[in-house]
């Protein structure tokens, strides 16, 4: 019956990671809530991980045309120099490029960051997250995808690294960055979530060995593999469902959701 439950646990905290992931509430520093105020505990970032490996899946599932697009046309450009594909060559090296300060700040400020998961930090940086989700919340833009640069990619990825920190959104601090720069909300959606392609794989390939050796000492590769499939498919539907709600230009529901759930947390942290 223990391990039933055990099984559930895993279960749950990968459908919760999944959800949140895809969505601008911060997965992160909902993990920080749950484990301070409700008392669950987990397994270390190794299963944090893990489980936001079975969102990357989810991410190339719902962009694989895309992805197919890109790499069929980005490589046709290096061998054909044919301008019809440039856009997508250009697109690419822009998600290089929006990569690196997330990358680099988090192999010079990785400890640091880490300090700073407690239960107060993320009551502040979701109502932070949910200022800046208030403020896009009309805005529209022009901006297609043949017509971003490198200071666009360069923003949008300082977004990104900016959101190293719990409680502030990866999704959510990229589509604001991105929509301040003017982009359409298909194309701030699409640079967000494929920007979150290589530094997920590479955060998993980084933390590969660690979490096979924490799966082995602790014998639990059945709750792990029920997380990740449990990740996989939340994310899928939650991804789906955040994409519905960017075209009907509905953002300030979750402002609404981060001012509320930040207010309680710090209330709580106060009391």
């Amino acid at each position: 019956m223990e391990e039933i439950w055990i099984l559930i646990k895993y279960l749950f905290l990968g459908i919760f990671q999944g959800f949140t992931e895809p969505i601008p509430i911060s997965s992160s520093g909902h993990l920080v809530i749950l484990q301070d105020i409700i008392g669950m505990e987990f397994d270390g970032l190794q299963f944090e991980v893990l489980v936001n490996f079975g969102s990357l899946v989810a991410v190339l599932i719902v962009y694989r045309d895309d992805l197919l697009r890109l790499t069929k046309n980005g490589i046709g450009y290096i061998i054909s120099k044919d301008e019809r594909q440039k856009d997508e060559f250009d697109f690419i090296v822009y998600l290089i490029i929006g990569t690196i300060p997330a990358g680099l700040l988090g192999i010079l400020l990785g400890d640091a960051i880490e300090g700073l998961s407690t239960t107060q930090t993320v009551g502040i940086t979701l109502i932070i997250t949910g200022i800046a989700l208030w403020l896009i919340r009309n805005l529209q833009g022009r901006k297609g995808e043949g017509q971003l640069n490198w200071k666009d990619a360069m923003i949008v990825g300082l977004g990104q690294a900016v959101a190293l920190i719990p409680g502030i959104s990866r999704s959510g601090a990229t589509i604001v960055a991105a929509m301040f720069l003017g982009m359409k909300r298909e194309t701030a959606l699409r640079f967000s979530f494929l920007l979150y392609i290589p530094v997920s794989l590479g955060t998993m390939l980084l933390s590969l060995e660690e979490l096979v050796a924490s799966a082995d000492s602790a014998g639990i590769w059945a709750g792990y593999t029920i997380a990740f499939l449990g990740s996989v498919v939340a994310s899928y539907f939650s991804l789906r469902w955040f994409m519905n709600i960017m075209e009907k230009g509905k953002l300030k529901y979750f402002a609404y959701y981060c001012f509320i759930v930040g207010g309680l947390v710090l209330l709580v942290v106060l009391l």
